[in-house]
């Protein structure tokens, strides 16, 4: 094991705030490389005033900055510009989340950019991407989880619509970590940077799966089924004698090991419920015949029997109880971070594992701002460029 990740080398440039661009440079950090978080003079990253609150310090700002360096630049002074642009000189890679034409505004095109800094691959995460009629549009999770079509699938039928428990619009922000890295390969072919485009509503219709799936092949227009998969049943949330648990019985097979459990060996039996397309059609009878047993014994029970009979099952965990999972400790995915104001700060960790690296159960903290500027403007003032 080593403590330097794959990206050790590699310096990030992070003009970001908020979610969808630091999750993405956070996700580098983690993968070694040195970030560099470019912040307004004027309160910094908007995040470090988004509650809650530790010791005045933001939970939702530290849970996404971790292990980044910190510096103040105003790119509207001349000399804070004459800072930015050194910076530039030895950076891999710039990340930016602004509306399109922001940065060109201030004089860094991506085709000026492309001509001073030839080997800088640079990322642009927006609410609608740099092309397209929208591109000037601003957005947040909220509206491209409403035009990606994900609320139109959460939810009951018949209730109002309901937005995904977590921000799941931005994780443009994983599909741009992606995007860095493949540019990252081709500048080791080419020798040259390229721009990275990710919008928020193109990450949101690219995770659609199943749902474009059925409507290209049906015509018929996806709605809200509760917790049920459209496909595969049973897949859904069963009530027990305590509360809920899930059951995703996937195949035929499966489905016989569930049958056996339930002690309803005739289920498999029926016609009804003979392959998995007819038990789709019958879903909502198969899940009555099924709720009938699984009402009778607590969910702790049901969860212990059907792992034995290895039927894919889970509690429905409180954020709690997932912080508290043995599975989760094992893989390190609540992590700290000790911060000098906020004290022992948990978070979640890299869910990306690799076998010749280190996955520590500590991180370094997320920077206050301009908390590094001495340094970097001493390393400046010291070092070549790079590239």
């Amino acid at each position: 094991m080593t403590t330097a990740g794959p990206l050790a080398d590699t310096k990030v440039i992070d003009l970001t705030r908020v979610l969808a661009g630091p999750y993405c440079t956070m996700m580098l950090a983690d993968m070694g490389a040195r970030v560099i978080k470019v912040e307004s003079p004027d309160g910094g990253d908007d995040s470090r005033a988004f509650g809650p609150f530790v010791n005045g310090k933001s939970a939702y700002f530290m849970s996404l900055n971790r292990g980044k360096e910190s510096i103040a630049l105003d790119l509207k002074d001349d000399s804070d510009r004459i800072v930015f642009e050194k910076l530039l000189s030895g950076a891999d890679v710039l990340v930016e989340n602004y509306r399109p034409g922001t940065i060109a505004k201030l004089g860094y095109r991506w085709a000026d950019l492309h001509e001073r800094y030839p080997r800088l691959v640079y990322a642009a995460v927006s609410g609608f991407g740099h092309t397209g009629p929208y591109a000037g549009r601003p957005a947040y999770d909220m509206v491209v989880q409403a035009m990606g079509g994900l609320m139109s699938l959460t939810g009951h039928a018949g209730a109002p619509p309901t937005r995904v428990g977590t921000s799941i619009g931005d994780t443009a922000g994983m599909f741009a970590a992606y995007g860095i890295l493949a540019a990252l390969l081709q500048r080791g072919r080419t020798g040259t940077g390229t721009m990275v485009d990710v919008s928020m509503l193109d990450g949101q219709v690219a995770i659609l799966e199943n749902a474009i799936a059925r409507y290209a092949a049906t015509g018929e227009v996806p709605g809200p089924i509760g917790a049920r998969h459209p496909s595969i049943t049973p897949f859904d949330a069963f009530a027990a004698a305590d509360g809920y648990l899930v059951i995703a019985a996937g195949n035929d097979t499966l489905f016989r090991a569930l049958c056996s459990v339930l002690a309803r060996s005739g289920l498999a039996d029926d016609e009804r419920f003979a392959d998995n397309a007819r038990r789709t059609r019958n879903h909502t009878v198969l899940k009555e015949e099924i709720e009938t047993v699984t009402r009778t014994r607590s969910v702790a029970d049901w969860l212990t029997a059907l792992d034995a009979a290895g039927v894919p099952c889970g509690p429905i965990n409180t954020v709690d109880k997932v912080l508290a999972d043995p599975q989760v400790a094992a893989r390190t995915m609540a992590v700290a971070a000790d911060d000098p104001t906020a004290g022992n700060v948990i978070m979640a960790g890299n869910p990306v594992k690799l076998d010749a690296v280190d996955d520590p159960p500590t991180r370094r903290p997320a920077p206050d701002l301009d908390a590094d500027r001495n340094r970097i403007l001493a390393e400046l003032e010291q070092e070549p460029a790079e590239h």
